[in-house]
């Protein structure tokens, strides 16, 4: 395995912002789709180091921001009742509900734990069977094999204290909906490389074909993004739309086979509700019918909660490409990391959080 250093070499990156600015004769909007590859491009500058004709627009990525209102308000409800164990990655503890946090459900004596892997949420219920032990299990198609498996598990075993609060979204009807949207602005994509090294790169080519945009599979580092940027330029510029794959060292055409049967036994697809964006079609997963019994919202009789966003929250429109985090009246003033607005200020993938950690003395001088 490549030394990541040999992808942050300097002298490389400015050989492929060259071809870029050579390739380059037009205004192109290019969005890259994750939340990973929007903190490079900010940290490294890479949108800086561009032709000012191409444009780079945030979109979706970010897992934890796209968590609707309503699953955080499900997760704060089971996770304040005495006899639950909430099992949770680190990164949704801030994430604000309507009214509160896990961090403060906690303070205020729920039994909620940061736990590295939903294994260790499966540990919990096996050691603890007079407790009910649940998963928070949110994230695109990436973490969704490991959940997949943690249920598969469960049912195996017959740990019947296990169950999983599931909101997972995918992808591809993700970019169906930014490009059908009619204040769509993107001409090509950048497609998250962990995403389609579990998925494979199937289902793009039909999105290339219908919408008439470049798609090119890419990494996270700074010559994995400029590389992407590179080949969608030179498609853009020679009016083609195609997938490429610029990410061959971790994506195959295939994906993870294992890991795609997994997640067709377990889960089935269903319409889902996006933080900030509303209801896409089709672009999220739910337990199957096989393992509904460790669906955490039927269990907890929480299916019936419903919420409304922030009115002076704009992640929606950030999360849709529409606004840079800096465009936003609360940017920096009413929204920051310690008291957030929405999940865009503090994911560790939010584009919100990149512009505060890395921009935000710029963009206050600017």
């Amino acid at each position: 395995m490549k030394y990541l250093d040999e992808f942050s070499d300097p002298h490389l990156a400015a050989t492929l912002v060259t071809q870029i600015k050579a390739v380059t004769t037009r205004r192109w909007a290019i969005m890259e789709v994750c939340g990973g590859q929007t903190h490079s491009i900010i940290r490294h500058g890479i949108d800086q180091l561009l032709p000012d004709q191409i444009e780079m627009i945030h979109g979706p990525g970010c897992p934890v921001c796209v968590t609707p209102l309503e699953i955080i308000d499900k997760a704060l409800e089971i996770a304040s009742r005495p006899e639950v164990i909430f099992c949770s990655f680190g990164d949704m503890l801030r994430v604000p509900g309507s009214a509160k946090d896990l961090f403060r459900v906690k303070s205020e004596g729920g039994d909620v734990r940061v736990v590295y892997s939903p294994l260790d949420a499966l540990g919990l219920a096996r050691a603890n069977p007079d407790r009910q032990v649940v998963f928070f299990g949110i994230g695109f198609e990436t973490t969704a094999p490991a959940n997949a498996m943690t249920v598969y598990e469960a049912k195996r075993l017959g740990i019947a204290n296990f169950s999983l609060l599931v909101s997972h979204v995918l992808v591809p009807p993700a970019i169906s909906a930014i490009m059908e949207s009619p204040r769509c602005r993107v001409q090509a994509f950048l497609a998250a490389g962990h995403v389609c090294s579990v998925m494979g790169t199937g289902e793009y080519p039909s999105l290339c074909d219908r919408y008439a945009i470049p798609i090119v599979v890419t990494g996270f580092e700074p010559l994995d993004i400029l590389e992407g940027i590179r080949r969608t330029v030179i498609q853009l510029e020679s009016g083609r739309h195609e997938l490429e794959n610029a990410y061959p060292r971790a994506v195959r055409d295939d994906g993870n086979p294992a890991a795609k049967a997994m997640l067709a036994d377990v889960f089935e697809i269903t319409d889902r509700s996006w933080r900030g964006i509303g209801m896409i079609p089709g672009s999220g997963w739910r337990l199957a019918p096989a393992y509904r019994e460790f669906d955490a919202e039927r269990r907890f009789a929480v299916t019936g909660i419903h919420t409304e966003e922030s009115a002076l929250c704009r992640s929606g429109e950030v999360l849709q490409g529409l606004l840079k985090p800096h465009e936003c009246a609360a940017f920096g003033t009413v929204c920051t990391p310690r008291n957030p607005l929405g999940a865009t200020m503090v994911s560790s993938e939010g584009a919100c959080a990149a512009y505060y950690l890395y921009r935000r003395l710029e963009v206050s001088h600017a």
